[in-house]
């Protein structure tokens, strides 16, 4: 056995654990070149990752540590929080000096370290850096510059030696990869100037690089897509079920660009007959083809007011696999045959080709259900159509709510971007919102149920019970907001949830419980695990609608069509890959929602800038101990300071979500009128002046 073999076995059963080299050499009785040799060796099993090295130069494996795998968040102030991989364990408190050189998203090994409420922990090592590239403003000294990133989580600036500085003026906004993370702060090179810093489109382009989102696709992948585009689906019709016929329709908002799902519905014999028709991308996407990898990559299309980011090139996404009106297109189609109590009777997946007969709109589509004249006359053949569709709408709607479905209508913004107007309408949830939604769950449950019972590799969308600490915070918050809540926290079900909104459902806390209820929950993510899906009270679910712009749905795609021609084949083919699959949409879900969220709220902030001095109707949607957090109808929120509230002294009541004065009280749920006070560009939030309380 080598020195090296013996060193690590020693160290893994006990007799040498948690020592440094000298203590190790000398229970070896080693001294001068072989004390350092030892020394030598320690180091390589370190950089290998056999071993860990504390602070204290402690050798030892990361469960002698006690070390949990984790990421870090950071805080402007230097100090972090460790969220450990495992779901099961805390986060950890990471004071300024245990960071180790650790920096927001790090992924790190991390131990806990006592503090006061023993919720303090320590940096032991640094798997991977969370960023190569920032994003900030560039500012010049003397000996090169300092660039000051805009991620205000990353709590240091970065160095830019003159002879990296690309010629970047003082105040421009520029990226910069980091070279070293040794020294006082990091140090790095600029790799490209952006812009003038506050242009607002420069902004947006900064925002779309520091979350590392591509813009354009290689030459390679634009090529081949355009070969693909070139294909005529007639040329691929063998073994497809011709729908061609069939009353076909897609149902979008007004601006999509790529459409992916179409529908069909009849009522027969005391049967509903629904069929989900979706692009079939996979068609056109060859597994682990240049279009493939690249999708792979980017995971999922990001969706912002001006533009779209896809997954998939143009020629793809909005041409050949766009389910374009009257033109044939190749699907998959998933049948479904439902009864008048809304039970799933059959169920089937098919290859699939179709017409769509008509482009219709969530708009024009509520106007034949509520009985527009116009609308009916323009449309008389999808009068029937949609009243069938409404119906069943409703039937399995009923059906998901008796099976103890959360109803999680939360408000988001709708922000629209034309010939350079910024606009937020109230938000609107309409008939034709719930009919496609409903028709795509049943689909989506559907498909995974019959691969599932196929025994496929697959890749589900699961979405798991809330722990027992977040559903006991939720009800602490109801009781605090003076909501009666009857569920028991160490074992809540969907139906608790669904009864307490429906409780609320006239109720003007209805959105505010709905949002804190979805933070309450765990996060949907992907799996090839079924665990099934709480907020849809689903024991097996699945994203199979949406290939165009999702990849777990192209993937699963492939597997269903595998499943018809080789089980055994696609079973061995995709058995590791979904769990791959997996993880990396998951992550690039996260971080296409995060991106999303930061330039709504840059478009946000560059509406509301010419509504200063204006009043609205508000809701106190978020209490904290430097003020409070209003909505807007439009779901516009903004910050009222607490330094700008009535001439009093507040305290924040953390547990009962509470601002409390010797005159003045604000809580949430409350109504309150407002007035907008000014926007803050560095922050991306919206100030508003408290007026009055409203409602009482």
């Amino acid at each position: 056995m080598s020195a090296k073999s013996t060193l690590l076995q020693k160290i893994k059963d006990g007799s040498f654990a948690l020592l440094t080299e000298e203590e190790i050499a000398r229970k070896l009785r080693l001294k001068g070149k072989a004390a350092r040799g030892v020394g030598d060796v320690l180091r390589s099993l370190a950089e290998d990752g056999e071993l860990l090295c504390d602070l204290r130069g402690r050798y030892g494996t990361a469960e002698q540590f006690g070390a949990m795998r984790g990421t870090i968040s950071g805080n402007e102030r230097g100090f972090g929080f460790f969220v450990p991989d495992d779901p099961e364990e805390e986060d950890l408190f990471i004071p300024h000096r245990a960071l180790r050189g650790a920096y927001n998203k790090d992924s790190v090994l991390a131990f806990r370290k006592g503090g006061r409420a023993g919720d303090e922990g320590e940096v032991l090592a640094i798997i991977k850096r969370g960023y190569t590239e920032l994003v900030g403003t560039f500012r010049r000294e003397r000996t090169g510059g300092i660039l000051h990133p805009d991620d205000r989580k990353f709590s240091t600036d970065i160095f830019i030696p003159s002879d990296r500085c690309k010629g970047a003026g003082d105040g421009a906004k520029v990226a910069a990869r980091i070279r070293s993370f040794d020294g006082r702060m990091p140090t790095g090179e600029i790799v490209e100037i952006l812009g003038e810093s506050g242009d607002f489109f420069v902004e947006e382009k900064a925002l779309i690089r520091a979350h590392s989102l591509k813009e354009e696709f290689p030459p390679e992948v634009l090529d081949a897509a355009r070969r693909q585009a070139e294909r005529s689906p007639l040329d691929d019709l063998a073994g497809r079920v011709d729908l061609r016929e069939e009353l076909i329709i897609t149902v979008d908002g007004e601006d999509t660009r790529d459409i992916d799902d179409a529908i069909s519905v009849r009522f027969e014999n005391g049967k509903y007959f629904l069929g989900v028709h979706i692009a079939d991308v996979s068609h056109y996407v060859r597994w682990k083809g240049v279009i493939d990898k690249e999708a792979f990559s980017r995971g999922t299309s990001v969706y912002f007011p001006d533009r779209v980011l896809p997954m998939l090139p143009t020629a793809l996404s909005n041409d050949i696999c766009s389910l374009n009106e009257g033109v044939d297109r190749l699907t998959l189609s998933c049948f479904m045959t439902v009864s008048e109590q809304g039970k799933v009777l059959e169920r089937r997946v098919l290859p699939s080709v179709i017409r769509s007969r008509h482009r219709m709109t969530y708009k024009a589509v509520t106007a034949i259900a509520q009985g527009d004249r116009a609308t009916r006359d323009e449309y008389p053949d999808l009068v029937e159509f949609v009243e069938t569709a409404v119906r069943l709408t409703k039937i399995l709607k009923r059906n998901r709510e008796a099976k103890g479905g959360v109803a999680l209508d939360v408000k988001e913004a709708k922000i629209l971007f034309e010939n350079g107007v910024i606009s937020i309408p109230d938000y609107e949830r309409t008939i034709s919102h719930e009919m496609i939604e409903q028709f795509m769950v049943l689909a989506n449950e559907s498909v995974a149920t019959i691969m599932t019972e196929k025994a496929m590799p697959f890749v589900y969308r699961i979405h798991e019970r809330p722990s027992e600490e977040k559903a006991q915070d939720f009800f602490t918050f109801l009781r605090e907001a003076g909501v009666r809540a009857k569920f028991d926290p160490s074992h809540v079900t969907p139906k608790d949830y669904q009864d307490l909104l429906r409780s609320l459902e006239d109720s003007p806390l209805y959105s505010l419980v709905n949002r804190v209820m979805l933070r309450s929950m765990m996060k949907a993510v992907y799996s090839p695990e079924n665990v099934g899906h709480f907020g849809l009270a689903s024991e097996c679910y699945c994203h199979f609608t949406s290939p165009i712009r999702r990849y777990p749905d192209l993937c699963i795609h492939r597997i269903i069509k595998g499943s018809f021609a080789s089980p055994e084949e696609t079973r061995a083919k995709y058995k590791k890959f979904v769990t791959e699959a997996a993880v990396q949409s998951s992550a690039c879900e996260k971080n296409a929602t995060e991106a999303e969220r930061d330039v709504d709220a840059l478009y946000t902030v560059a509406y509301m800038q010419d509504k200063v001095g204006e009043e609205y109707e508000a809701t106190i949607s978020g209490v904290t101990s430097f003020g409070f957090f209003a909505e807007l109808a439009n779901t516009v929120e903004g910050l009222v300071p607490v330094e700008t509230l009535p001439d009093d002294s507040y305290q924040f009541v953390e547990e009962r979500f509470l601002l409390r004065g010797t005159r003045n009280h604000f809580h949430l749920g409350e109504s309150v009128r407002v007035q907008v006070a000014g926007v803050d560009w560095g922050t991306r939030r919206v100030q508003f002046r408290f007026l009055e309380k409203t409602g009482e």
